[in-house]
């Protein structure tokens, strides 16, 4: 019974740890709360630090293998688990908890934010790298604990949270905005699927029609196949026929255009007189119309409007068909 049996000691926090070698449960009450600075006066509890199984028996304390690590709790401590980093934060809830220099550090090493603090502390631009979820993780954060994390201090690490939060929000708009652009595209692409069927009968259908008929020129005579048409099958061909055409006809002359029509010279030369009656008579109606303009304009523009005349007789608009 007097064995002397080597141990081990902690604090609820796990925080320090010392070896001691001692023969019984009180002795070790003893020199743990020395080592640990616990007050002798104050009452401990001594448990099992893997499992937090209550030791009061001395028996039961012999028993137990060498090196057996115990954790010393006073009275409003309690036992937990050892934390994971990837673990929750429940352990922080834990009523009138009294925590020293060292469990404070031990609270913010075990957060979830501790780790990426530090990433920032290395390497500001790690930022960049981070997910949504680790930002909002960063903003989340105590901002005391976050500045001596980071070594900043707090305004410099509140300002920090708010530039992070102003990045969240402008991704969470960029998605919005892409979502927004998905939906419009879709509904486009479903708009154009309704519209596909009938533009392409539109466009088969345009394809199958003709060139209108006498739009093409006679190789030949220069003219169009409608106006040659117009000259030998119609009565009064002059009238039909736009300025241009006229100009065409008297220009070029009898002999020509007995070649052009088939005709005789009597025949042609009295269709040529009619063009050119037709073509001065277009001429004159040009000029009465400029009259009248020149009549209803200020004497400023009488000038200009002579002029107008002068051309418009030299060059003659075209004359409806």
């Amino acid at each position: 019974m007097t064995d002397r049996k080597p141990c081990k000691v902690c604090n609820f926090t796990r925080q320090k740890s010392y070896g001691v070698v001692v023969p019984s449960l009180d002795e070790l009450k003893q020199k743990g709360c020395e080592f640990l600075g616990y007050s002798p006066t104050d009452p401990v509890t001594v448990v099992l630090e893997n499992d937090g199984t209550i030791v009061e028996d001395q028996a039961y304390f012999l028993c137990l293998p060498s090196n057996t690590k115990f954790m010393l709790l006073h009275e409003k401590e309690t036992w937990s688990p050892v934390r994971k980093m990837d673990g929750g934060t429940a352990w922080m809830a834990r009523e009138s908890v009294l925590l020293d220099t060292d469990a404070v550090d031990a609270v913010s090493s075990a957060a979830p934010w501790w780790g990426l603090a530090q990433q920032l502390k290395q390497d500001m631009a790690s930022v960049i790298l981070m997910s949504e979820a680790d930002l909002q993780t960063l903003v989340d954060a105590p901002c005391p604990e976050l500045a001596s994390a980071l070594g900043f201090q707090e305004k410099k690490a509140e300002d920090l949270q708010e530039t992070l939060q102003r990045v969240l929000d402008r991704r969470e708009e960029e998605r919005q905005s892409k979502e927004l652009l998905q939906l419009y595209l879709k509904a486009a692409e479903k708009e154009d699927g309704h519209q596909e069927e009938p533009s392409q009968s539109d466009q088969r259908g345009a394809g199958d029609r003709d060139v209108p008929d006498g739009m093409e020129v006679d190789a030949a005579s220069g003219f169009m196949s409608r106006t040659l048409m117009v000259l030998k099958g119609k009565t009064f061909p002059e009238t039909r026929l736009s300025t241009e055409d006229l100009q065409m006809v008297v220009a070029r002359g009898v002999e020509a255009m007995e070649q052009v029509l088939g005709w005789d010279t009597e025949r042609t030369t009295a269709l040529l007189q009619a063009c050119k009656a037709e073509l001065a008579t277009r001429l004159q109606q040009i000029q009465a119309v400029q009259s009248v303009r020149n009549n209803t304009q200020p004497d400023g523009n009488q000038q200009s409007s002579e002029k107008s005349t002068e051309e418009g007789v030299e060059t003659p608009a075209q004359g409806s068909e």
